[in-house]
């Protein structure tokens, strides 16, 4: 198992996911932002549109995203 903070994965606060995989830890983070978005969380819904920016140039986000792999890959095991 190896862990990410929300901010680690583009978000705003310090929770963290613990997962196997980084698509795992992805599906995590995924459903937190969706929760932060439905309470209207101001530092989340920034993060959100800094990600929809980043989101617009699909080389840029396959990049962000292959580099937050590596992240997850890097890490030790819990």
């Amino acid at each position: 198992m190896k862990t990410m903070t929300c901010k680690q994965l583009g978000g705003a606060c310090e929770k963290e996911f613990t997962a196997q995989t980084f698509e795992e830890i992805a599906e995590m983070s995924k459903k937190h932002g969706m929760e932060m978005f439905q309470i209207n969380d101001e530092a989340h819904l920034k993060a959100m549109q800094n990600m929809k920016t980043l989101m617009q140039s699909p080389e840029a986000m396959q990049a962000w995203f292959e580099n937050k792999r590596k992240e997850f890959d890097s890490l030790p095991l819990n």
